[in-house]
Parts: structure tokens; sequence; C-alpha cells
């Protein structure tokens, strides 16, 4: 298996950015996020026990998710989204783990937006890289691109770890401070970095 990279960061931090950039350099991608909405779309494996547990008040006509509902019940219930996590992180994972073995680049990158929170992938990854930028950017950038409203990010963000804690448990830090360029140039320096790393192996 290619040398593996966890790539996280809070809300609107750049993950997404950031992990094209890396894949216009070679790079192979995988984001656990896509994962999650396919295991919760039409026919998803995941459905049927969101059914069982939440019932069909949090199912669409065709069978898929209903993502607002389910975000507004997570976000303001801890256990409805632990019930939640449950069902999603060990569906999520599993298929992960067997997607990372089809890699052939030196070295891969598995995007994980609650990689530190969750804990359950630390045995494939071999480095933490964290994007991170300003709380009133991230908070301006998740209204933006989600048109959620502010109060709904902030408890988002509240789920998640606290932006300290997840620098203190990166081994790899991008900055975000929306210059393009400068992100750019920060992951060709962490490119090459994990080239040479992945060489080592």
């Amino acid at each position: 298996m290619p040398l593996l990279i966890g790539l996280t960061g809070g809300i609107a931090s750049g993950k997404t950015t950031v992990a094209q950039f890396f894949a216009q350099l070679g790079a192979e991608i995988l984001d656990t996020d896509v994962i999650a909405r396919e295991l919760t779309g039409q026919h998803g494996a995941a459905m049927t026990a969101i059914r069982q547990i939440f019932g069909d008040e949090f199912v669409a006509s065709d069978g898929a998710l209903r993502r607002s509902e389910m975000r507004a019940l997570a976000f303001s219930d801890g256990a409805a989204r632990k019930k939640l996590e449950a069902i999603l992180h060990p569906l999520v994972r599993s298929e992960a783990a067997r997607r990372i073995r089809y890699f052939a680049a030196p070295y891969g990158m598995l995007v994980v937006p609650l990689l530190l929170e969750t804990n359950g992938y630390r045995e494939l990854i071999r480095r933490v890289l964290v994007v991170d930028c300003d709380e009133q950017d991230q908070i301006a950038r998740a209204i933006d691109r989600t048109g959620l409203d502010e109060r709904m990010v902030r408890a988002i963000m509240r789920a998640q770890l606290s932006r300290g804690e997840r620098l203190r448990h990166a081994d790899d830090i991008i900055r975000n401070d929306g210059d393009m360029n400068r992100l750019q140039e920060q992951v060709r320096c962490l490119h090459e970095k994990y080239l040479a790393l992945a060489l080592q192996d």
C-alpha cells in the first residue's frame, strides 16, 4: 500500500481545494464525504439502518437521506448524532480501506473531516495534514458555500475538535488564508516531501 496521508480540517477550511491541488500533482485522493453521500443516497447501504432508527421522516421519496433534516437533528441533539455516526462511520471506514488498496500512485490522500474525532483511521495513515484557517473566515466561507446560517455553522464547529486541538495533532499544516498562489505553493512543498517519504518505504 502506498504512503497514505490523512487530510483533515474544520468545516469550510479548504480541504476540498487542497485535495484538488494534490490531485493535480498526481496524488490519489479518496474523500470519505463522497463515500458517506453514496451510503446515504438512493438505495445506499446505510439507509435501511437510518430508516429503522430515525424513522421515515428522514428518508426522501427516492429512498435517499433527507440531509437538511438530518443535519438539523444531528447538530441539535448529541445523542442522535452519535447514533448516526455509529451507523455511518464503520461503513465509511470499511469502504475507504477497501478502495485505498487499489491506489497506484506513490502516495495517496484520505480526506476525513472527522479524522481526529473518530480516531478510526490511524492504522491506515502515516501522517496527519491539517488545513487551517481563522475561525471567522471559516464561518464566512461555510455560510457562503453551504447556505447554512451562522447558528448552524457554529453548532457544527462545536461538534468538531477545536482549532487548537486539531493543530496539536498535526504532522503537517497548510495555512489557508484565501491566497490561492500561496496555497498552491504550500501544496507543492508538501507534495515533494511526501514523494521523498514514499521513496523511503
